[in-house]
């Protein structure tokens, strides 16, 4: 007969999964988009509100680029494609790219 001992713990092994990377969404200036349709860009596809979209809006005025959000791949990529179609759509050559952190 097998003799069970009753002190003996079972040490449970825990794996912990890295989170998934992270991508800035970034758009870049251009000569052409105007000022406003980046305001509302940001408004629309990534819920900042009018002083934080002209705050940032400037900054891609001034530096070059400006950082919208930081997401999982999958939400950084749709990000893109939605405001790449909606510049498409309103005839603006408004860039939008995704980097990872």
């Amino acid at each position: 007969m097998a003799k069970i001992h009753e002190d003996t713990v079972l040490e449970r092994e825990t794996t912990r999964q890295k989170p998934p990377p992270l991508y800035k969404v970034l758009l870049l200036n251009d000569d052409y988009t105007p000022m406003e349709f980046v305001v509302v860009v940001l408004q629309r596809f990534f819920s900042k509100n009018h002083e934080q979209a002209t705050r940032i809006m400037l900054k891609i005025h001034n530096e070059g680029s400006g950082l919208c959000g930081v997401y999982p791949h999958g939400i950084a990529e749709t990000k893109v494609n939605q405001v790449i179609l909606f510049a498409k759509e309103h005839q603006h050559p408004l860039q939008c790219i995704m980097v990872q952190e």
